[in-house]
């Protein structure tokens, strides 16, 4: 073991501040795709600075155990970026963020355990209290976020888990995490923040046990959130000045992010958190009707003959990996003429922006990609739309079933357009259970079997 000090404190805090900067850059540049792969690169940078600048800053230790901690950290992370596809992103980012999580609460449980000396006594409350926020919000997104993971794998059912009393139950929890806060401050003992811990945990999957399927990408971007607070607090304790600003951006606009979702989707913040749409006042509309199959030689005489074509992808394109044959279906329509355009609603996937990026990948020009506020006027205009792997954002229920447990949230109205296509596996319902009266309509036809291999087919007919 020995001490570096390859870098001195003013040279460490420089580094940090260029490190701030970058991460600052690479969270402003995404806000477009032009700039996004740019910002990427400023924030791999700007990692990479801090990480330099911690490790052989002053007054750290270099150990054997610590470099090879840093070597197999550093492989795992490579073989994941190679092997997890884009349909495992959204889980593998609920992973991370439980990794962020307990972090947080071994570095407090580990203060607490570190014999300190304190100047004054506010300087101990101080202490006391950044240990006892730091484990409490590191528990709930390290077990919140191990359910989410759960779920957006499949390996848990995605149905929201009501259980009687879940609020008070809630409540209770936080309540007794607060006494338990008043009596560590009062030295009653580490076993207060023990059993605080074990309450977080609880509350942390209760919280996201009860949160449906089609409420995941919001859950994601709040345990994005949740992370990033508990990486301040983190950073609050070790007295680490990036940590606490790097925290306070992932914090802050996992935040904002949640609350934009929130609103896309005419949700309360709040009530998505403390149980997910929430439940409905009476049986929900029965759907009538029947689901008309169609072939791939009808869908390509439908687009042969039509002017203007939206296509809305949704999960099932990630699935299928199919975006690539949909990049090419969209070039070879435009070659012809015909215009062609993507509606993309905000909680398209199961990740934030999940559909931009693969679009992005397949080289699917930015101008045509457009969210669903700039492009749902333009629909009854339309005479074709392609709805390719999506369930609930396309689905009529959000408006006409006030019982619907979607019931007000805004949807892309492709059932107003001409004709429409949706590509489907088969004729179960979405990820969160819901039927869609859509795939019933009078000018809706469903064309089955994998996304993929549907749109091949429909390629070789388009020339």
């Amino acid at each position: 073991m020995f001490s570096s000090d390859l870098l001195t404190a003013e040279v460490q805090t420089a580094a940090y501040i260029a490190a701030s900067v970058l991460f600052i850059l690479a969270l402003g540049g995404l806000k477009n795709q032009e700039s996004a792969k740019r910002s990427v690169w400023y924030g791999i940078v700007g990692m990479g600075i801090a990480v330099f600048a911690t490790i052989f800053g002053p007054g750290v230790a270099i150990t054997l155990p610590l470099m090879i901690s840093l070597v197999i950290g550093a492989g795992i992370g490579a073989v994941l970026a190679q092997k997890v596809e884009m349909t495992g992103m959204p889980q593998l980012v609920a992973a991370l963020h439980s990794f962020v999580g307990l972090a947080a609460v071994l570095i407090g449980l580990n203060s607490d355990a570190t014999a300190h000396e304190f100047a004054s006594h506010a300087e101990q409350v101080i202490h006391e209290v950044e240990i006892f926020i730091g484990v409490f919000i590191g528990a709930i997104t390290f077990t919140g976020s191990i359910i989410a993971y759960g779920k957006l794998a499949g390996k848990i059912n995605g149905q929201a888990l009501i259980l009687p009393g879940r609020h008070v139950w809630n409540v209770a929890m936080i309540v007794a995490s607060l006494i338990l806060l008043v009596m560590y401050m009062q030295g009653a003992g580490s076993w207060t923040l023990y059993v605080m811990t074990a309450i977080a945990f609880v509350v942390g999957a209760h919280l996201v046990m009860a949160i449906g399927g089609a409420d995941m990408p919001v859950v994601v971007s709040m345990l994005n959130s949740y992370s990033g607070w508990a990486a301040a607090a983190t950073g609050f304790l070790l007295g680490n000045d990036l940590l606490i600003v790097v925290g306070a951006l992932v914090g802050s606009s996992g935040a904002i992010l949640s609350y934009i979702m929130c609103k896309a989707m005419n949700r309360a913040f709040i009530s998505v958190i403390l149980g997910g749409f929430g439940g409905p006042s009476g049986p929900q509309m029965e759907v009538e009707g029947e689901q008309i199959a169609i072939d791939a030689d009808g869908v390509a005489a439908a687009l042969e003959d039509a002017d203007s074509i939206v296509i809305v992808p949704g999960y099932g394109m990630a699935v299928a990996q199919a975006q690539q044959a949909v990049s090419e279906l969209t070039k070879r329509l435009r070659d012809k003429g015909k215009e062609v355009r993507f509606a993309i609603h905000p909680v398209a996937g199961r990740l934030p922006g999940h559909m931009n990026v693969l679009l992005a990948e397949a080289k699917v020009p930015y101008d045509i990609v457009l969210e669903m506020d700039e492009i749902n006027d333009d629909l009854p205009d339309t005479d074709v739309v392609i709805v390719i792997g999506s369930n609930d954002i396309v689905n009529p229920a959000a408006q006409d079933d006030p019982n619907s447990p979607i019931a007000g949230m805004p949807v892309l109205e492709v059932w107003k357009a001409k004709q429409v296509f949706v590509s489907k596996r088969g004729q179960g319902t979405g990820y969160s259970g819901i039927e869609n009266p859509l795939f019933f309509k009078e000018n809706t036809r469903m064309f089955y079997g994998d996304a993929k291999d549907s749109l091949n087919k429909l390629l070789s007919l388009i020339s």
